[in-house]
């Protein structure tokens, strides 16, 4: 019998803490850009590739981390990638070179996934309905807190003690994540429920989860969803420091309106659940979403100013994160069987395609707040028209059978994974 308890009380944190390296890992030291450039003898275009790197190695790893939860269990796959990510951390700090430092930036990506991706498992493998979306808002507004601290507490410690500090920083943060899973976190995927890995049954259940326009539609939704703001996230550097002329000490001008945007949305979409239907709540964050936009591509023809070039930022993360919560659920309600290798595929979506906006769209835009606007709008657009495809394909989408599954009355599910036995 586990002996440990799922209490929402103590798992919504802690999930929430070990989602928070991922943008720990990105955010903390945008503001040491400058100094690391200055150090290594490097480019602007050189240095942004630590992202790239780290997004890469995050996206094809997070294929395997909910395939191996859904094989030995959750917690001990995060367990091991806590350590991982410590030592990689350290590693970060020591690294003598840019290739050095690129290397360990990859086995940082490798390892940083597990929290987030399993703990989304975790959630779903416990709770249900209202209670499991309720949940993962507390989850969405708890973890929103590390987007809008980490570059300010980066800052502070670049001007303290350099940019080295930085990654001893997370490694200590580490430590700590992994001395408190070790303690709380539940195992909530018990041996018979498990599923065996091989390559072949792996194929299979990707092959499975692929096929689904139903799951790839949602999964584009919520990809471009997000991938709208890491537009303005991968573009920090140049934002703050050249466009808003800005110092390192200062990048909470960006972040916070942004990421408390999203705690707000977050906290709405729990308020929401089970009062009013799924299907209510993504409406209202689209809604918000598309004012956001449309007042954004008006006030970047403004000259650039704090804080009025990010409030309209603001309104279309608060629509994010409203609809963010319950666009998970039906993705990981199709595969109820194998939510790990489900979850996997959410995440590498939205990797894959944060990369791009970091390698791609961020270097062509981010000199700009007009082609910024413009750009985060296109693909909240790509979104928006992603969303009411699902919505003309799929009958469960049908308020009636949504505020049945917020009240946890039992409805048909999605497509379930192969059998491994069969």
């Amino acid at each position: 019998m586990n002996r440990f308890r799922a209490n929402p009380r103590t798992l919504a944190p802690l999930i929430a803490g070990l989602a928070m390296l991922g943008p720990f890992s990105i955010d903390t030291f945008f503001p040491a850009f400058r100094v690391i450039e200055a150090e290594f003898g490097i480019t602007a275009v050189a240095m942004q590739q630590t992202v790239s790197v780290y997004l890469i190695a995050f996206m094809a790893m997070s294929l395997l981390h909910g395939p191996l939860s859904d094989a030995f269990g959750r917690r001990g796959v995060i367990l091991l990638s806590l350590v991982l990510f410590a030592i990689a951390s350290a590693g970060c700090a020591l690294a003598p070179s840019l290739p050095v430092l690129l290397v360990f930036r990859a086995i940082q990506g490798i390892s940083a996934g597990a929290g987030m991706i399993v703990g989304r498992a975790i959630v779903r493998d416990r709770f249900d309905g209202a209670d499991a979306q309720r949940l993962m808002s507390q989850v969405t507004l708890i973890f929103g807190v590390a987007p809008a601290i980490a570059p300010i507490i980066g800052g502070l410690v670049l001007t303290a003690t350099g940019w080295r500090p930085i990654f001893w920083m997370l490694t200590g943060f580490t430590i700590l994540l992994g001395l408190a899973s070790l303690l709380a976190l539940p195992e909530t995927l018990p041996r018979p429920r498990r599923v065996g890995l091989s390559v072949r049954q792996l194929a299979r259940t990707y092959g499975a989860i692929a096929r689904d326009r139903h799951f790839v539609l949602l999964a584009i939704t919520t990809s471009m969803n997000f991938g709208a703001l890491f537009v303005y996230i991968a573009s920090a550097p140049t934002i703050v420091l050249d466009l808003l002329h800005l110092n390192e000490r200062q990048f909470g001008w960006l972040f916070i309106p942004v990421i408390g945007g999203m705690m707000l949305g977050a906290r709405s979409s729990g308020l929401l659940a089970g009062r009013r239907s799924p299907l209510t709540t993504v409406r209202w964050g689209y809604l918000l979403m598309g004012s956001g936009a449309l007042i954004n591509l008006l006030v970047s023809r403004l000259p650039p100013s704090v804080p009025w070039s990010m409030l309209p930022v603001t309104i279309s993360a608060v629509g994010v994160s409203l609809s963010f919560p319950t666009l998970t659920i039906l993705m990981l309600d199709r595969f109820p069987a194998v939510r790990g290798a489900a979850a996997s595929v959410q995440a590498a979506a939205a990797l894959g395609f944060n990369a791009l906006v970091s390698g791609l769209i961020s270097p062509l835009v981010s000199h700009s707040l007009p082609l910024l606007a413009l750009a985060t709008s296109a693909v909240w657009g790509g979104s928006f028209a992603s969303w009411l495809i699902y919505c003309r394909l799929v009958p469960e989408v049908r308020p009636q059978v949504l505020l049945e599954k917020a009240a946890g009355v039992a409805v048909p599910n999605g497509p379930t994974a192969p059998n491994p036995d069969a």
